[in-house]
């Protein structure tokens, strides 16, 4: 269980009463699969018309078209084998620390088999909008310091908590995810924004959710790496809601969780993305306790 730092402003929770994850959780709290899981999916994907080697099996091999991705709940665990491509989690849960087993993962992620549809090896942040319950908060728009940062809301200023200052926030958080976290060559890596209920974010102001996001963007698109987003539909609308053409997030592709298993993450390549102008490119479900990730055509 991630455990958040006093500093922090806790997770929002579900209906439940408890923050949900979209990811696979250490083994403990892993998604339990029935034995005969791989059977009834085979068979099921042989009537969809689904590809056979969507199908999550020991030893399948570098014949696999799927992905794995993994991060901080892994460190402790074993990790995926041959999967086609790796994704891989920079941060330890919150969208200011560092996943302490990066460095393992990423060289994990390193002898990925390779897809035509997907880098081999790609990154995913975590986002959130503390505003004043966070550890930190931008007071101007220098990030780092001395540095001037051109902030299309307009000067970020003390107490500020709407969309100046939280598109600075989200800025400097890409800043240090790039440059603090032990990545080399960030600008290689195609970096995917994690945007889930379980960090923080205003429950009023989804404008300020959004520019927090857009200052991401923004970063990585200085660096020249490209971006995207992770979410579900029903997140996505919570936090951000609709996404003008304006919008640097409009037409980002989108990383689609939820599905329950290998062919509903196929059928969910065609449902809408996140951000209008944008298309599905990869759709997740869990399998034995790790995250699976199948390629959209």
């Amino acid at each position: 269980m991630r455990r958040t730092p006093a500093s922090e402003i806790p997770p929002r929770t579900t209906q439940r009463g408890r923050a949900q994850s979209c990811r696979a959780q250490p083994a403990g709290n892993s998604l339990a699969v029935p034995g005969m899981f791989g059977l009834l999916l085979a068979a099921l994907l042989l009537v969809t018309g689904v590809p056979a080697y969507a199908v999550p099996s020991p030893g399948e091999g570098q014949q696999s078209f799927l992905g794995n991705d993994i991060s901080w709940p892994q460190c402790n665990g074993n990790f995926p084998s041959e999967q086609a491509f790796a994704i891989v989690g920079v941060n330890n849960g919150l969208a200011n620390t560092t996943n302490p087993c990066l460095s393992e993962q990423l060289r994990w992620a390193e002898d990925s088999a390779g897809h035509p549809g997907q880098p081999t090896v790609a990154l995913y942040v975590n986002t959130a909008n503390p505003g004043a319950a966070g550890s930190w908060w931008p007071d101007n728009d220098e990030y780092p310091a001395g540095q001037e940062v051109h902030n299309p809301y307009g000067p970020c200023r003390a107490g500020d908590y709407g969309k100046a200052c939280a598109y600075m926030y989200g800025y400097a958080k890409a800043y240090d995810d790039a440059y603090f976290r032990g990545i080399s060559n960030p600008s290689s890596y195609f970096w995917w924004l994690d945007v889930e209920t379980e960090n923080s974010w205003s429950r009023t102001d989804k404008d300020a959710n959004r520019t927090v996001l857009e200052g991401m963007t923004d970063f990585f698109h200085s660096i020249g790496a490209e971006v995207g987003i992770y979410s579900t539909g029903q997140q996505w609308d919570r936090i951000v809601g609709t996404v003008s053409s304006s919008s640097n997030l409009y037409s980002l592709p989108s990383w689609l969780a939820g599905s329950l298993n290998a062919s509903g993450a196929a059928s969910a390549c065609s449902q809408e993305p996140l951000t209008g102008g944008g298309k599905v490119v990869l759709a997740q479900f869990v399998s034995r306790g790790f995250d699976y990730n199948y390629s959209c055509p």
